[in-house]
Order: C-alpha cells, then structure tokens, then sequence
C-alpha cells in the first residue's frame, strides 16, 4: 500500500518514539488519515500510536480537539493557527507525547488567491509546546496529499528524536 521511503520513515518515527517511551496520536484533515494510515501499516506499532483523528469538517475541529470556534472564525480551517490549535488538542484529548496535525487545501477545487490548491499547514506538538509549517506542494491531489503524509512524518520523526 505504502512505498518502501514511506515505511522506512515510518518505522524511524516509531523507533523514536520506542526510544523515548512516547505514544503518539495524528489530527488529519485533507489527508484524511494517511500519516495514521503509514504508521499503523507497521507491524507492533500499536505499542506507540494511540489514535488518529480525521477531523474534516470545522465541528469535527472543534468537538474532538478542542479547537476554538473563535480561531477558525478568524483564521480559516487552512492556517497556522488551526494547525497548531489541533496538534496541541491532540496532545491533550488523546493524552500523548507526540502528535501531529494537517490541514489544507488538497483540490482540485476550494482554492483561492489567498489559498491556493495545494496550500498545507502542518503542526506538530508535544506536552512542552508546539510549531507550524506552512507548504505549497504541487501536484494533484494524490500528489498533495502524499506529499503532506510524508512532511509529517518527517516531523514526527524529528519532535521524537530531539
């Protein structure tokens, strides 16, 4: 299902998180589940991944991670701020270490001048804080969408070994 770089990077996160005797969860929307997908494609992952959220619509956002109604009115479902508030109410709500959020504009349509296709904003949080990425990836969405699965994997992996 998944490519051999994908697994390798995978399993680097989970030797990561092994390694430091974290547990993980993942906030997805325009991936819809794929970093979680990647992670749990690995045999004994279960002793690292505790769950993943698919969170597409803004009251999914709000209900399951606790995203402020207030940062989606005044920044979008698409922005910094949305991804960062949702890797952090993965920490909280799932009780982890680690987590991981995606949010973003896959296409082919939704965009916009100021949001274009392919518009992704990455976060990743631990219990100490968190930061953001902002990406354009081009492509199609297939290609976006592989391309923010792996961009969060890799910072997965660098949260769990620093």
């Amino acid at each position: 299902m998944f490519d051999p770089e994908t697994i390798e990077l995978a399993t680097s996160v989970l030797a990561a998180c092994r390694a430091r005797g974290w547990h993980l969860a993942t906030a997805e929307s325009c991936t819809g589940g794929l970093v979680a997908a990647a992670l749990t494609a690995i045999a004994g992952s279960s002793d690292v991944v505790d769950r993943g959220f698919v969170t597409y619509s803004n009251e999914a956002k709000m209900e399951l991670l606790g995203v402020p109604e207030a940062t989606l009115a005044a920044h979008g479902a698409v922005s910094a701020e949305t991804a960062l508030a949702m890797a952090k109410g993965a920490v909280t709500r799932a009780g982890v270490d680690l987590a991981v959020s995606i949010t973003g504009v896959a296409g082919p349509g939704g965009g916009s001048a100021e949001k274009p296709v392919g518009l992704v904003f990455l976060g990743v949080a631990t219990t100490a804080g968190g930061k953001t990425e902002r990406h354009v990836f081009p492509g199609d969405r297939d290609g976006i969408r592989r391309a923010a699965m792996v961009r969060a994997l890799e910072m997965l992996r660098v949260a769990a070994s620093g």
